[in-house]
């Protein structure tokens, strides 16, 4: 599988706490903060819930 890498730009301040909980659940807990994950369906589901608070790239 291919990897990416998720950076979060956007604060997580007055979002619902569905998108709280699905960055906690992708591993960003700070602004800035950058991980690396397999470009897995339920990954990439994730990212296209929260994709206007992160940035994401090939890893």
């Amino acid at each position: 599988m291919a990897k990416i890498k998720i950076k979060q730009v956007v604060s997580r301040i007055n979002r619902p706490a569905r998108q709280k909980r699905t960055l906690d659940a992708l591993g960003l807990h700070k602004l800035n903060q950058v991980v690396e994950k397999e470009a897995t369906p339920q990954v990439l589901g994730m990212v296209n819930t929260v994709r206007h608070l992160v940035e994401v790239t090939n890893a």
